[in-house]
């Protein structure tokens, strides 16, 4: 049994490794995962679900003493990264379904990986836990508004489907998880460590899935598109910690916000460009790319800083 967790540990904390490794496998062996475009929205249902099961309710509620600190960070989760979206999107000359995938990614909730991240970097757990399920909760309504508002002028946008699909493979599942969670007595703890492992697999096959089903869009227009994607990650963790200074946000939440703000839920895009854009199958590459590069970087970023922290404790 120790070794099974030890090894659940061990692959959840490997999601960077391990996604842009899945990535590198789907450009190189597309075939190899196509075949989970079949259930890529199940996929998805499952880190929902997932995220759910490790919601801890006391935790929450500790932080839900401060409403209007939650708010100004979903606040700002719906604002600044959907305006740097659009704004990436359009001043690049980007052709139109590339452009509407910025959009999307942008007006996208916060990542589920992003709870991880915070924690491994030191920062305020509960506190982005709970903008993330907030902003979860509302990207049924909010999502779809903001990518009809900012992304109509470029393709039609199917406003209710896009609601739909939301609120079936993201409110649902979390909302069964948070379910469960209250259910599972001795059993938590084990499901403390499987959750995360299984959103981890999940999301690896999701952004590899996309990669494949991109695999010949990239070899044209790769290069254009990840400087942008790296230009939109970089600005979105510039913007969250300079606004978190502003709020007069402490350390631990202005690292919180950051890390929110710059990892978006970039799975959530690829899901909806994919089921609602499938004769442009290209508006799912910016997300694809998004979900690999967000995480490399905030994994990478939670790293230095937790070395940082140790050394200095020494």
């Amino acid at each position: 049994m120790n070794l099974t967790i030890r090894l659940l540990r061990l692959f959840a904390a490997g999601l960077a490794p391990l996604t842009l490794a899945g990535a590198v496998a789907a450009y190189g062996f597309p075939s190899l995962f196509l075949p989970f475009g079949q259930i890529f929205k199940g996929l998805f249902a499952v880190t929902m679900f997932a995220l759910g099961v490790v919601l801890e309710p006391t935790e929450l509620r500790e932080t839900l003493r401060h409403p209007g600190r939650i708010g100004l960070g979903v606040l700002t989760q719906y604002t600044v990264m959907p305006a740097l979206a659009f704004a990436v999107a359009t001043t690049a000359g980007l052709p139109p379904p590339v452009a509407l995938g910025f959009i999307i990614v942008g007006a996208a909730p916060g990542a589920m990986a992003s709870n991880v991240i915070v924690y491994l970097a030191g920062g305020a757990v509960a506190f982005s836990i709970a903008m993330t399920t907030v902003a979860t909760f509302l990207s049924p309504l909010l999502t779809p508004a903001l990518v009809e508002w900012l992304g109509g002028r470029l393709l039609p946008i199917p406003f209710w489907g896009m609601l739909k699909t939301i609120l079936f493979i993201v409110v649902l599942p979390l909302g069964a998880g948070m379910l469960l969670h209250r259910r599972l007595g001795r059993l938590k703890a084990l499901a403390g460590e499987i959750a995360p492992a299984l959103a981890a697999l999940a999301i690896i096959l999701i952004c590899s899935y996309a990669v494949a089903a991109n695999h010949a869009r990239l070899r044209t227009v790769g290069l254009d598109v990840f400087a942008l994607v790296v230009l939109l990650n970089a600005l979105g963790y510039a913007a969250g910690g300079f606004l978190a200074r502003l709020y007069r946000f402490d350390f631990r939440h202005r690292l919180a916000l950051a890390i929110e703000i710059g990892m978006q839920n970039a799975g959530l895009g690829v899901v909806l460009a994919l089921e609602h854009f499938r004769d442009t199958p290209e508006t799912a590459l910016p997300g694809a790319l998004f979900a690999v590069w967000c995480i490399v970087t905030a994994a990478g970023a939670s790293a230095v800083l937790r070395r940082r922290e140790r050394l200095a404790t020494l």
